[in-house]
């Protein structure tokens, strides 16, 4: 006999145990299905680790130029054990707690593999043997992503010469000649990691003209300048044709002929949805290469079937996959929802320097035909980044004349905190002229998000 519960939900990752935790909150019956740990990509594999080793990089890169600032300090490596070591103990803590909030909210986190029989029934798979789940009010999809492959020969992911970020977050050692296929945000963020660690030369390679190429032009500009001056190699509008693999790394052969030789290749082409042989469409789902569609209220197929996360073609980001979370939670709860503007999601890189935007970008506006004002103010003009040898900028895009704030975006220190004060600008639709009008603390970097409002605001003080 099934199991019945309110709502039933595949997959343990941000998406699906922050519905899971909404809904309980919300006075619904939930189980959630997870196959290997709740907390999923972000937690283990993603978001988490690699900026607890993004920090660990950045105290390295501290050490390295610690002189710059007259203090005396010896940068002699990385000592990877202990770093996986500080990486797993910050992963393990918010595991630990994740489980912790799930059981006091009365979530029933079940540990298997599970395949739906139809749109409310799901047979999972456990350990102690098969169970039948019946959601009486929503199922649920939400099993997440897994690193694309490239089918270029010589190419396949073996874990050793060419690697994925899942391999990449437990290597040993630190690779000192990598080449990294991809500049989004896990390619940018592990090349930086690798060159703070004193990797000899990194490499990127990127297909499209520019690097971060979905971020606005002068964004892809201002990072990519930094990242040569840092010492990386950085190639864009370049098409990877072959790899050859031998015995002390890999050559890898872009479509002009060029030859670039590393000791690993890591592939950071994207994430691919996990949807295969899960009876999602049998069940009535529908799949677009691999992705679930799904309508502005995360709905697919019969009614109360549903899918969030990165299973679905919407951003991949985890913040984005909580709000889906919480849109589907309370929808089933019977409450009134507002669909998700994705525009108004924070896009956030954590590469050094950061990189962090909101609303639409200034190529974007352009296809769009929308007429904009824009300004931009450098970091290189703020005392407090100064002391931090900050580079980069803030730039505000605005409706012509006056018109509302249609786009932040930020490239320098801390951006990833920073584009926190420009999503509320974004989303309540302010006017450069209300924001010109905040007084930011001095000396912070928030005054450059202020600042770069003044100046579109036609009142311009240190710019």
């Amino acid at each position: 006999m099934a199991d019945t519960y309110d709502i039933v939900i595949l997959g343990g990752g941000t998406g699906g145990y922050s519905c899971a935790l909404r809904a309980a909150a919300l006075g619904l019956s939930v189980a959630l299905v997870e196959k290997e740990k709740v907390g999923g990509t972000c937690l283990h594999w993603g978001c988490i680790p690699t900026k607890a080793l993004l920090q660990a990089s950045e105290v390295a890169e501290h050490a390295q130029t610690a002189g710059e600032y007259g203090v005396k300090a010896t940068f002699e490596g990385v000592d990877m054990e202990r770093v996986l070591s500080y990486k797993k103990k910050i992963v393990d803590a918010n595991w630990k707690g994740l489980q912790a909030t799930l059981k006091g909210r009365g979530v029933e986190t079940i540990n298997g593999v599970g395949r739906l029989k139809d749109a409310r029934t799901l047979v999972v798979s456990t350990d102690e043997g098969e169970r039948t789940l019946s959601a009486g009010r929503a199922l649920v999809l939400a099993t997440g992503s897994k690193p694309r492959s490239l089918p270029v020969p010589g190419a396949e992911i073996d874990g050793e010469k060419v690697i994925t970020s899942d391999h990449a977050l437990y290597l040993e050692r630190v690779p000192q000649r990598p080449i990294v296929l991809g500049a989004s945000a896990v390619g940018v963020e592990f090349s930086s990691v690798w060159k703070g660690f004193g990797a000899e030369q990194v490499t990127i390679v990127e297909a499209l003209p520019a690097v971060v190429p979905r971020e606005d032009v002068d964004t892809s500009k201002a990072l990519a300048k930094d990242l040569k001056k840092s010492g990386m190699k950085v190639v864009t509008g370049a098409k990877l044709t072959g790899v050859d693999k031998g015995a002390d790394g890999v050559r890898a052969t872009l479509e002009d002929g060029t030859q670039l030789e590393g000791d690993v290749l890591l592939v950071a082409v994207g994430r691919g949805p996990v949807s295969e042989d899960m009876g999602f469409e049998d069940a009535g789902a529908t799949l677009d290469s691999g992705f679930v569609t799904v309508d502005e209220y995360c709905r697919t197929g019969p009614e109360g079937l549903y899918a969030i996360g990165d299973v679905i073609p919407t951003l991949g980001l985890a913040h984005a996959s909580f709000s889906e979370g919480f849109l589907v939670a309370e929808q089933v709860a019977g409450r009134t929802v507002t669909p998700i503007d994705y525009a108004g999601v924070p896009r956030v890189y954590y590469c050094h320097p950061e990189v962090a935007s909101v609303g639409y970008t200034e190529q974007e506006l352009t296809e769009q035909g929308v007429e904009f004002d824009k300004a931009m103010f450098p970091f290189t003009h703020n005392g407090r980044a100064m002391m931090m040898k900050g580079t980069g900028h803030v730039k505000v895009l605005a409706g012509r004349n006056g018109g509302k704030v249609l786009g932040i975006h930020i490239v320098g220190p801390r951006a990833t905190d920073l584009i926190a004060e420009g999503q509320l600008v974004y989303n309540w639709e302010a006017l450069p002229t209300d924001v010109a009008e905040f007084i930011h603390p001095h000396p912070t970097m928030s005054e450059a998000v202020g600042e770069a409002h003044m100046a579109l605001a036609g009142n311009p003080l240190h710019g």
